[in-house]
């Protein structure tokens, strides 16, 4: 089982365990490689930010200096800049996607709405990532995603949100491996992992338990 994490800040030490910690070595164990390899595994803790603004306000031009990089305008459309990745929510709803310590990406994106109307709130434990990455990687999804996933359709760079099984997600192709990542919310996690550890079963050997 994986270790809680020790997380230092500015008032007592926390421990945080990720809402997948106990399922960590299923995920591990139901691990395909070759040809039609698949993994499964937990990214925890990343920062998510939701942002809410009016793309044509002087605010969004604020926000895109200080994320460096614009605020994608479709749906499905994503950028990238260093650290942070921002998806499409709504015409004026983003979510910010940060390697970046979550209070600064808050305080910097506040600062950039300024008094202008808007908003910024820390979503990072609303929802936890899990990665599905190698060439049965799209296959193990299109039996429970409603979305046309081949790559004339979906692309690398592209996030929607969606249903994997009866999870609601946000589905986001990260490269062509292909590498998906999976943004549910936390309580529907441990569902969601144990529904993919099943749909990747039917490619492992009868040597992997």
């Amino acid at each position: 089982m994986a270790e809680p994490t020790i997380e230092k800040g500015a008032g007592p030490v926390a421990l945080r365990t990720s809402p997948l910690a106990h399922l960590d070595e299923r995920m591990r164990a139901a691990a395909v490689t070759g040809a039609r390899g698949v993994t499964l595994a937990e990214r925890p803790f990343l920062t998510m930010v939701n942002l809410r603004v009016d793309p044509a306000s002087g605010a969004a031009a604020r926000v895109e200096k200080t994320l460096g990089a614009p605020l994608p305008r479709r749906c499905g459309n994503t950028a990238e800049s260093g650290v942070h990745t921002v998806a499409w929510l709504g015409p004026d709803e983003w979510l910010v996607l940060s390697q970046a310590d979550a209070p600064a990406v808050v305080a910097e994106l506040r600062e950039a709405l300024g008094g202008d109307p808007g908003s910024v709130v820390d979503v990072s434990a609303n929802r936890t990532t899990l990665e599905l990455s190698g060439p049965a990687a799209r296959q193990v999804l299109e039996k429970g995603c409603p979305l046309d996933l081949h790559p004339r359709s979906f692309a690398p760079g592209e996030a929607v949100s969606t249903t994997v099984g009866p999870v609601a997600v946000l589905l986001w192709q990260v490269d062509d491996a292909p590498t998906y990542r999976l943004f549910p919310r936390s309580s529907f996690a441990d569902y969601l992992a144990r529904w993919l550890i099943d749909a990747m079963s039917e490619y492992r050997g009868p040597e992997v338990p």
